[in-house]
């Protein structure tokens, strides 16, 4: 990482606030040894208990990727029944598409696509992009996980199964952007630069997010791959044995999200996303510092790849190649400068810290 997080810092001896939260915070919830295999065979059978007598126990998003393919792999090994949903955003990779049939034939899955309204997600997209903010990847992250809870309670489901993992996203700048679950925040940037109103968009509000879904409906997302030792590039080989194909990138699996964090991000607001994604590969023992400053030398874009990329984007969108350049040089945003929910989750987190000591335990708002 590098000052393009604006809230690094360094001790004396020069280990950073990142490399120091992942040894003293976030390497305690991560088990991939044999205490997390018992933690996580424990977890299958009240999966197992919750959906007993039902055609489904989980429900598993499946984006193409390499983590959540490799988690229907194990999802199968683990004798777990999963409905299986797929999102389709309107950016789907012709690669990604072959990978999930790939993967659900494989594993003799059900799959449910959930295809998002065009017109509607084009509008969204294109508020966000006028808004000029650094995630503009809410729009798609935001109806994934809202679509997943909603089928979750049509379907009687309670766990969710996340391929979220700490080995190969366990560093992340938080003062980069925030929440792709706020819905306030969401709702705020479309109600100002958006031209149509979402009608059928899938969204969680927060109350939904921190109480119904948790308490009421007793739902958890949980994230398997936590517990196991997760190596991307094993797990990459091992799905390879079954005919999914590897992406030239992360997130290939989206045309969106591959200009936006390969062009957009490094280009307006200097972040180079492969910078937390190789830190956090470092601290899980995954690569070296050397091999990681290395591969930052390496372009984050062929320029002709790159021209083709932007043509087809712009097209899809229906925007012209100077407004998207307008779009790259025009004032940039924090994501603060449109309501959040930020003031309801401090409130929330200190009333939990309250409870916390008059149990004298640890209480989770959230699944």
């Amino acid at each position: 990482m590098d000052t393009s997080d604006p809230e690094i810092a360094f001790d004396a001896q020069g280990v950073c606030n990142h490399c120091r939260k992942f040894d003293e915070v976030t390497r305690l919830e991560w088990f991939p040894n044999e205490v997390g295999a018992k933690k996580w065979a424990a977890t299958c059978e009240q999966i197992r208990l919750a959906g007993h007598g039902q055609e489904y126990d989980c429900i598993l998003g499946l984006s193409g990727g390499v983590d959540s393919s490799y988690m229907a792999l194990k999802v199968r090994d683990w004798k777990l029944r999963p409905l299986v949903v797929h999102v389709d955003a309107g950016w789907n990779s012709e690669l990604a598409v072959a990978n999930i049939e790939k993967i659900v034939k494989h594993c003799n899955f059900d799959l449910h696509t959930h295809v998002v309204d065009w017109e509607e997600m084009r509008d969204l997209q294109v508020a966000y992009l006028k808004a000029g903010v650094a995630n503009q990847d809410v729009p798609q992250d935001h109806v994934f996980f809202a679509s997943l809870y909603h089928f979750a309670t049509s379907n009687n489901i309670r766990y969710i199964l996340s391929g979220g993992n700490l080995a190969t996203e366990g560093i992340f700048p938080q003062a980069w952007h925030g929440s792709a679950m706020d819905a306030i925040n969401l709702k705020a940037i479309h109600a100002k630069y958006g031209e149509r109103p979402l009608e059928t968009y899938s969204t969680i509000g927060f109350f939904d997010y921190y109480f119904w879904y948790p308490f009421i409906k007793r739902m958890r997302t949980v994230r398997p791959l936590n517990f196991m030792p997760y190596d991307k590039q094993l797990a990459v080989k091992e799905l390879e044995e079954i005919g999914w194909r590897a992406y030239p990138r992360k997130h290939g699996e989206s045309l969106f999200t591959k200009l936006f964090q390969n062009y957009y991000l490094p280009i307006k607001f200097g972040y180079d996303k492969r910078r937390p994604h190789f830190s956090s590969l470092i601290v899980s023992g995954q690569m070296t510092r050397d091999e990681a400053l290395a591969k930052l030398q390496e372009p984050l874009y062929d320029p002709e790849e790159l021209e083709t990329d932007i043509e087809y984007f712009c097209k899809k969108l229906r925007i012209t190649r100077e407004q998207f350049d307008s779009y790259l040089t025009a004032q940039s945003h924090h994501h603060t400068d449109f309501p959040t929910w930020d003031g309801r989750y401090r409130l929330l987190k200190k009333v939990q810290g309250l409870i916390q000591r008059a149990l004298g335990r640890e209480v989770k708002v959230y699944s």
